[in-house]
């Protein structure tokens, strides 16, 4: 059976340990390399070593740009019927209204 911690004795080992934990952690700090501005995050590859990057980049916004001429396209029909539609009905309004009178 252990010996029971005196009253006494349990802030002093607190105190302690609150003072040796910073202390400890600073020096970690200090010993630690520090991290020099000129060292690379990583390596640089050569463009001509990636050239089928730019080749997909330029056949993905190729296919980007025939997407948006179909959807402008598709975007000008549909205007264009919606209008007819309008002005059939307002035609069709308008000679009704001439009917009846």
């Amino acid at each position: 059976r252990e010996a029971p911690v005196p009253k006494m004795l349990a802030p002093c080992l607190l105190r302690r340990v609150v003072l040796t934990v910073p202390l400890v952690f600073v020096a970690a700090l200090l010993l630690m390399e520090p991290v020099r501005s000129d060292q690379e995050a990583g390596t640089a590859i050569p463009a001509e070593s990636r050239p089928c990057v730019d080749c997909h980049a330029f056949e993905f916004m190729q296919r980007a740009l025939q997407d948006l001429k179909k959807t402008a396209y598709n975007l000008d029909t549909r205007t264009e019927t919606l209008l007819l539609q309008v002005e059939k009905r307002n035609l069709c309004d308008c000679v009704t209204a001439n009917l009846l009178n």
